[in-house]
């Protein structure tokens, strides 16, 4: 039930359409995860650091995402190689709200890229404080330090009143424990170098978000001029 005779013509067109569309949402789908594991990855280092988690949502929405696209393309190619109706209505279903979610993604990827601008400081500033007394402000501040070859929010001199000596990610190293000073660490701050990181992050995070989300769209179409075609 559900199957239709076969088609010639113009829905055989619309059949091969529909399958490579699915090669390309495979493909899609494929990036969508890779990025979104990317950026999972990252984000833990320099998240404490950030004042909003509206980057690491971004980031979860599109792993799930990225795997369900990934197996629901096969959905499509099966529906359209046996022209059943039923799946095919199915598959247009599923690709629907996986567009919404996608474009959503991508979305809060751009609102974060703007949204960081104003919280960034005043969380770098917060996290300053709590350097010596919470482990995961620590942590955060040495990768962004070590990895970014920057110290301070401003500049060493930012560290000044809230932690002495420097912090030991500030110098190049390997440093002795508690030997770093104001003349041997990185003279660039962090703010404007993590700022740079994420705001890339969520450029990418964005562009692929939405790029995917029309790819799926032009699947939704193709699978619903086929479910009309199949009688």
């Amino acid at each position: 039930m559900g199957k239709g005779q076969e088609m010639e013509g113009c829905g055989q067109c619309v059949k091969y359409l529909l399958f490579f569309s699915n090669f390309l949402i495979l493909v899609g789908g494929v990036a969508v995860l890779a990025i979104g594991i990317w950026t999972v990855v990252d984000k833990t280092e320099f998240e404490q650091l950030l004042g909003t988690d509206l980057y690491a949502s971004s980031a979860y929405i599109f792993v799930a995402t990225g795997v369900v696209v990934t197996l629901i393309s096969f959905l499509g190619c099966l529906g359209a190689i046996k022209e059943v109706r039923c799946m095919l209505f199915t598959y247009f279903i599923i690709l629907l709200v996986l567009f919404v979610v996608l474009l959503v993604g991508g979305i809060v990827s751009y609102v974060f890229r703007h949204r960081v601008k104003d919280t960034i400081m005043a969380q770098m500033m917060a996290s300053q404080d709590e350097y010596e007394t919470n482990q995961a402000a620590k942590d955060a501040w040495d990768a962004a330090q070590s990895q970014m070859e920057c110290c301070g929010v401003t500049g060493p001199a930012s560290w000044t009143g809230h932690v002495s000596p420097l912090p030991d990610s500030c110098c190049p190293g390997p440093v002795e424990p508690g030997s770093c000073t104001l003349d041997d660490s990185y003279q660039a701050g962090c703010k404007q170098r993590v700022q740079e990181f994420v705001m890339e992050h969520a450029a990418v995070l964005g562009g692929v978000g939405v790029g995917i989300a029309f790819v799926l769209f032009l699947g939704m179409v193709l699978s619903m001029a086929l479910f009309k075609m199949i009688v």
